[in-house]
């Protein structure tokens, strides 16, 4: 069983973790991610543009000091959502990805988006997290609702259709304490 306990974060190194990401992100699991025909060289350089961008970065997610998901944080008003909705102050975009395996540790993925959840708000400038996960993308729909998004509106982005979605602080505390006080 795994716990937010077992997981840390840490910098993304483009050089050095791009081939461990080449690997994350053209698995089929990682369809929705759209980078399935990704060469390494694209991925190196994706992740440096984001390591050079002033509002975007990224985090290689450990469990048990082994990385098992990665982590992007954005400024909506810079990245993915410009002129796609009103951003409020506070509002902190997100993406994640957990890693292929062939361990399967059930809660695992609802574990790491609550560590990534918890990661945001632990910044007291966070107000609101952002997702713009793509319409067909099911189980991710559940697992944001299972940290406390909800579904604002569909938009179509330029690669996507999507769902935007928020989670306030006040939605992510009560979504934990609930899920805690089930067990």
């Amino acid at each position: 069983m795994s716990n937010t306990a077992d997981l840390t974060l840490r910098p993304l190194d483009p050089l050095k973790d791009s081939e461990l990401l080449h690997g994350w992100v053209t698995h089929p699991k990682a369809s929705f991610w759209m980078m399935q025909d990704a060469t390494l060289p694209d991925v190196e350089r994706e992740y440096m543009a984001i390591a050079a961008h002033e509002h975007h970065d990224a985090f290689i997610g450990l469990h048990q000091g082994v990385p098992a998901f990665l982590m992007e944080r954005y400024d909506p008003r810079y990245v993915e959502l410009v002129g796609l909705y009103e951003p409020q102050p506070g509002d902190v975009g997100m993406h994640f990805l957990t890693a292929p395996s062939d361990v399967r540790i059930p809660g695992f993925t609802r574990d790491v988006i609550t560590k990534v959840m918890e990661t945001l708000f632990a910044d007291p400038a966070t107000e609101r997290v952002v997702v713009e996960p793509d319409i067909d993308n099911t189980a991710v729909h559940a697992l944001n609702e299972a940290v406390g998004f909800r579904a604002s509106e569909v938009i179509q982005k330029p690669e996507k259709k999507a769902l935007l979605s928020f989670c306030t602080r006040e939605q992510f505390e009560t979504a934990v304490r609930e899920r805690e006080s089930a067990i």
